[in-house]
């Protein structure tokens, strides 16, 4: 095939030969965009001689490569015609349309009130257990005093004093539990706390999580709750905390400076 400036039957432009070439192999347009995947639309321009819609010169003759090897033609000879025709020399390729990155904006974040209110706890307990380590420096007698009804309530006996008169005659200091809380009434749990020998925070919750207490009790302050099903306690100096459940007396909470988690049900424990 004869390149020339003007298209003729016999030297047809490229576009044209194209076209010519395609309907001789016996191939729909559809058929070619199928294999060369070059839109039908842009297919359909080109074999008009329309090369606006493939984008810049590269891309024109890469649809033309494309098309000539599958209608069975050189695709050199019109490469170089489109451009001798089209393409100035020297053209510099576009770049690729950019497409600027969808921005994701995050919803603002709602505050977490369940992690402050872990952080207060901490805090409290954290200050609680500073008061009463600090405080037993204060003074020898003060301290041994509190540390001996510690150990009677945790022991279950009486605790033990020495008389100013007569320090060879101990006198027992008995603990009461027989009048410390009415029996629980039927099918519901009772909770009572008594801070014994030392400070403590409170949190207290039925069993829909209302919040029944929420406080610091100071030495020989109480605290009473009824729920028809269940109420959870966090205590913190659990060592300084007296618990009585439904009736029973159940001693110390836990540890001095000690954090506890406890649940408590009707007939849990039973009535004693």
């Amino acid at each position: 095939m004869s390149i020339g400036n003007s298209p003729s039957p016999d030297d047809p432009s490229v576009g044209r030969a194209l076209a010519q070439a395609r309907v001789a192999a016996g191939l729909s347009v559809d058929e070619v965009s199928s294999t060369t995947r070059v839109r039908v639309p842009i297919l359909q321009a080109i074999e008009r001689d329309d090369f606006s819609r493939c984008g810049g010169d590269v891309y024109a003759r890469g649809h033309i490569r494309n098309i000539a090897r599958v209608v069975g033609v050189d695709p050199e000879p019109l490469v170089a015609r489109y451009a001798a025709e089209h393409a100035p020399q020297n053209e510099v390729a576009p770049a690729p349309p950019r497409y600027e990155t969808e921005r994701i904006t995050s919803e603002p974040r709602r505050p977490n009130w369940t992690a402050a209110m872990v952080a207060a706890i901490v805090a409290v307990v954290g200050f609680v257990g500073f008061t009463v380590v600090g405080g037993g420096g204060s003074g020898g007698k003060a301290g041994s005093e509190a540390d001996a009804t510690t150990t009677a309530t945790a022991t279950g006996h009486p605790a033990t004093t020495s008389s100013p008169q007569s320090n060879n005659a101990p006198t027992a200091s008995p603990t009461d539990t027989g009048s410390v809380i009415a029996a629980a009434p039927p099918g519901k749990v009772t909770v009572k706390v008594s801070a014994v020998g030392g400070a403590s925070w409170i949190l207290a919750t039925d069993h829909n999580g209302k919040q029944l207490f929420q406080s610091s009790l100071r030495d020989g302050d109480s605290q009473t709750w009824t729920d028809d099903k269940k109420i959870k306690l966090v205590v913190g100096n659990a060592g300084a905390v007296q618990l009585f459940v439904n009736g029973k007396d159940l001693g110390p909470a836990g540890g001095k400076g000690q954090v506890v988690r406890l649940t408590y049900t009707p007939g849990d424990p039973t009535q004693g």
